[in-house]
């Protein structure tokens, strides 16, 4: 596998190394090793699935707060999302910082989402299944969220979003002074 570290410390875009041949290619999608060499939490306690029927799903942005902070391995298996984490680490010096990557079934790219950071994506294809390893199972009461279209955060998203849920579109708006503790 191929980490490259992204803007957002801790932040990792994994490409598979394909081993090719007549009959396709060969590659891993996941070396504890290996993301232990990147100092990457090998501890997934959960698999999870969203299929999403239309284009231009927005699911997001969402993360647990501590003591039940999770980190999280994203990869779209059919279809392509634009993946979307936001630093909410307060004393990192890319607090409210976002990055976004394509994801597609055909590029077999993941995205490495640290504990501390709001995840959230849009379909860019009909159709469209994201898995994900979590290293913490769902806790309720210990969830967080965050607008998809907060100023705070000036996400600049590459499609309109057609399809919103009552819950992510009822999150407040970010205030200057938030505090994640």
């Amino acid at each position: 596998m191929n980490f490259t570290e992204t803007k957002l410390k801790g932040a990792y875009i994994i490409d598979v190394k394909r081993i090719e041949d007549e009959r396709g290619f060969f590659g891993r999608s996941y070396c504890s090793n290996e993301f232990t060499e990147f100092g990457l939490n090998t501890n997934a306690v959960q698999n999870n699935i969203s299929y999403n029927s239309k284009k231009g799903t927005l699911r997001g942005m969402h993360m647990q707060k501590a003591p039940y902070g999770e980190s999280k391995l994203v990869r779209c298996t059919r279809g392509a999302i634009y993946d979307v984490i936001v630093d909410m680490r307060e004393d990192s010096p890319t607090f409210k910082q976002w990055i976004g990557v394509e994801l597609t079934a055909d590029n077999y790219r993941m995205l490495y989402v640290p504990e501390g950071f709001a995840h959230g994506f849009i379909t860019l294809e009909d159709n469209t299944d994201v898995t994900y390893q979590v290293t913490q199972y769902y806790t309720p009461g210990f969830e967080q969220c965050f607008r998809w279209d907060d100023p705070a955060f000036a996400i600049q998203w590459p499609v309109e979003p057609v399809v919103i849920s009552e819950k992510d579109q009822a999150h407040a708006f970010l205030s200057e002074d938030l505090t994640t503790s």
